[in-house]
């Protein structure tokens, strides 16, 4: 996860350590810190596999800071981060929400694909919640019931939300269609006008 918000970020400008952390906190704070503990060993580790590389910017009190870059093989990484699904619930939510962060850089129907498998996902914990509360609701105190009932507002206020994004997502496909059809029309009519003035 941390490797596709590093690559992610870096697809946008080189940076060194300090400005990667701050722009991760920027991004992505409200959900998810990153320790300099874990920041600098995923660079390295990065650097190892080639996905990116150091280049020295002279600061101007003349000490010589490491600035990364992505490589072309960490493009190749970061679209194959971007576009993998994870199998492990316990980090999927932040999962999710580090590869949001980025979806600009899907294809769209590679945008809808995920929003799709993620409301998928959000539905089965849904129908799972609803269950448990229909089945065993008397065993439950207060509080626990309250957690669950929490929990199945939450997923659906989440589903409604990808609802959303899933459906802006197909009319801005929509919109881009016909506008290409639009515009190859209008460029077809302008050549036979051409060919007969």
């Amino acid at each position: 996860m941390l490797e596709l918000a590093i690559l992610g970020l870096l697809k946008e400008r080189s940076m060194h350590g300090y400005q990667l952390s701050k722009r991760l906190t920027d991004a992505l704070g409200g959900f998810w810190r990153v320790s300099y503990g874990s920041l600098y060993p995923t660079l390295k580790r990065l650097e190892r596999e080639g996905a990116v590389e150091q280049v020295f910017d002279e600061v101007t009190v003349g000490r010589r800071k490491n600035v990364y870059r992505i490589t072309d093989a960490g493009e190749a990484l970061f679209l194959q981060l971007l576009e993998e699904t994870g199998h492990d619930t316990s980090t999927e939510e932040n999962r999710f929400r580090v590869r949001l962060a980025f979806f600009k850089y899907l294809a769209p129907d590679a945008r809808i694909r995920l929003l799709e498998r993620r409301r998928s996902h959000l539905e089965d914990r849904l129908s799972t919640i609803k269950t448990s509360l229909a089945t065993t609701r008397e065993r439950f105190d207060t509080y626990t019931l309250s957690l669950m009932q929490h929990g199945r507002e939450s997923t659906e206020q989440d589903i409604a939300w990808l609802n959303g994004l899933i459906a802006a997502e197909r009319r801005q496909g929509t919109t881009t269609t016909s506008t290409t059809t639009s515009k190859r029309r209008e460029a077809r009519a302008l050549r036979r006008k051409e060919r007969t003035t």
